[in-house]
């Protein structure tokens, strides 16, 4: 008996390649169609040409499907061999579009709700093959190993990970959890090291806050699908607890790795009253979708600076350039990723798996495309250590002889006050400008500098 297997509409059999009654309309499809004349009964000859080349490639796709699945050292199952040359196809056009077995889009689907195992670092694919951290998530095993954003993962409990997609790369990261993973990192110009990590389970708080003095800090780490009420939820939180004396909001974008597009438009929504938050468009003219902000600042107009590094990417630097094209912040740090593409998840017809498509490239309300640019902050301020040095002791008006007293000497604490604020300063440089700067401008705004 002679073993066939069929796939859209072409078949293989133990002699050989040969046609299914639909493989005339599989190749049809895959060519585009046929454009035919108004009689229906012309073709034009410019239009025949692309579709011999499809059906050669389609045979050498099928002969080569043949002659691995009969000569092979090993036995590999058609579907593994099927699943292979998706997967293949989709790792040929850009370091984000991949397939999704059933167990990937499962897991894919709880990370966007929030909560799931891992390590807790966002990747992506190096052009060298190796694993790019984009950034670790706040506060899991990965973020606490001091793992950064721009690190190279070469190899997982020493095996190298050249040639695997990035899919079956983070499925060896992922494990039971309390289990530990040896990531060995290049960082920079550095020796390549060892980084023992312990997996955990990873629950995203996607929106933290609280208070800097007078000014209310918000960091998000990601954009799931709790962002948006993370976000309204912490800025109420603050300004009651800050009350009339509020000067404004730090947005603490640094290492957030992006996530859904719709809550990068509503987070961006909740501090613009009007305009276009960011548009989308792919490979035909009328796919392009425009967003817009409505009617209403939930930070009522106070002063927002936001904070973004080479993290920073796809979401965040949606936000990041809406915020920036309209004025309504400013935005410090360094240069974002440069991730500017916009993926479409797509469920297929068979076994719960699915594809990750880049189906459309996003620009900032200017028009701009900050594809493998990035957005270009407009204060600069690099990471830095923040060292307080000791001064010279230095006579005052108050050790020189006579000098007048203060009428107000009896009121304690003026001097202990700023040094404690001086000591309270955070260790965290670009916070520490940020907060300079939304003080300094709440100041000029409320007519205290003259």
């Amino acid at each position: 008996m002679t073993k066939r297997t069929t796939i859209s509409g072409f078949s293989f059999n133990q002699n050989g390649w040969c046609a299914s009654p639909r493989r005339l309309a599989a190749a049809l499809t895959l060519a585009g169609g046929l454009a035919f004349s108004s009689a229906g009964s012309a073709l034009a000859a410019e239009d025949a040409a692309p579709e011999t080349d499809t059906f050669e490639m389609m045979e050498l796709l099928g002969e080569v499907f043949q002659r691995v699945r009969d000569n092979y050292v090993e036995e590999v199952s058609d579907e593994e061999l099927i699943e292979a040359a998706v997967r293949g196809i989709m790792t040929s056009l850009d370091p984000h579009s991949t397939y999704m077995d059933q167990r990937n889009f499962t897991a894919m689907r709880t990370n966007t709700r929030g909560e799931f195992g891992g390590l807790g670092i966002e990747v992506s694919m190096d052009q060298l093959g190796y694993v790019r951290v984009v950034s670790p998530i706040d506060d899991t095993p990965a973020f606490r190993a001091g793992l950064e954003a721009g690190d190279l993962v070469t190899h997982l409990d020493g095996e190298a990970i050249q040639g695997l997609t990035l899919n079956e790369a983070v499925d060896k990261m992922r494990g039971p959890i309390g289990s530990d993973i040896i990531l060995t990192v290049l960082r920079g110009d550095q020796d390549p090291f060892d980084v023992v990590i312990t997996r955990d389970k990873i629950k995203i708080q996607s929106v933290r806050s609280r208070t800097e003095g007078k000014v209310g800090y918000v960091r998000i780490t990601s954009f799931n699908g709790q962002t948006e009420a993370g976000l309204l939820r912490a800025i109420g939180k603050l300004e009651e607890e800050i009350g009339d004396d509020l000067q404004g909001f730090i947005l603490d974008l640094r290492n957030n790795p992006g996530g859904l597009l719709d809550q990068a438009v509503k987070v961006s929504d909740a501090f613009l009253e009007r305009g276009e938050i960011v548009s989308t468009r792919g490979r035909e003219a009328e796919s392009i979708q425009r967003f817009q902000a409505t009617a209403g600042d939930a930070s009522n107009g106070k002063p927002v600076v936001v904070l973004i590094n080479g993290g920073s990417a796809s979401a965040s630097e949606i936000v990041a350039g809406a915020l920036q094209d309209h004025g309504r912040a400013i935005i410090l740090g360094t240069k974002s990723f440069g991730k500017g593409s916009v993926q479409t998840i797509m469920p297929l017809n068979r076994n719960g798996s699915a594809i990750k498509l880049t189906t459309q490239r996003y620009y900032t309300p200017a028009g701009t495309s900050i594809q493998a640019k990035g957005i270009e902050p407009d204060i600069l301020v690099e990471p830095a250590r923040i060292e307080v040095l000791e001064r010279a002791k230095r006579r005052q008006e108050a050790d020189l002889r006579g000098a007048l007293k203060n009428e107000n000497e009896g009121e304690e604490g003026a001097e202990d006050t700023a040094e404690a604020q001086e000591d309270a300063a955070p260790r965290d440089y670009q916070l520490a400008r940020a907060l300079d700067l939304v003080r300094g401008i709440a100041l000029y705004s409320n007519g205290s500098v003259n």
